[in-house]
């Protein structure tokens, strides 16, 4: 088998006894790296602390993705008008401060469902209030008795 050392220079093709007994007098592990080569590769390495130095990078990794936030505001479509700006106001604060996208979900109830462009008037007033913050992530869309849409920030 092929042996790369502790610093990562070859020392050479050897037998596995002599790998084994090279890894032996540092007080190391013999780990194959790739078995499928022709001689296989194996190295001289410390691994429990190979494994830690893994985990540790994938820590890291994670702690730098970013989480994307959806919060949720749900309507109906006879909203009165003060109701609506309240509303309004923690969807602009979402958006703004929270950086976070908007799920609206105009939420229709009994026979109000036959009055769809009642909701859907309502969701657009809501895309024209907040134009200059938001794009329309996923236009207002029928499921099932509710309408929804997705806004995200600029």
């Amino acid at each position: 088998m092929r042996l790369i050392g502790i610093d990562g220079k070859q020392i050479g093709i050897v037998s596995l006894n002599e790998a084994l007994r090279r890894a032996e007098e540092e007080g190391l592990d013999l780990v194959e790296v790739a078995p499928n080569a022709n001689p296989p590769v194996c190295r001289i390495m410390d691994y429990g602390k190979y494994k830690y130095q893994l985990k540790k990078k994938q820590q890291e990794a994670r702690k730098k993705q970013a989480q994307i936030q959806v919060k949720a505001i749900k309507m109906r479509p006879k909203i009165e008008e003060h109701d609506f700006q309240f509303k309004l106001k923690h969807i602009k604060r979402f958006l703004t401060e929270e950086k976070a996208r908007v799920k609206v979900i105009m939420w229709f109830r009994g026979r109000e469902i036959v009055h769809a462009d009642l909701g859907k008037a309502v969701l657009q007033r809501i895309i024209e209030e907040t134009k200059d913050i938001a794009k329309v992530h996923t236009p207002p869309v029928m499921e099932g008795r509710n309408m929804t849409m997705i806004l995200m920030p600029k």
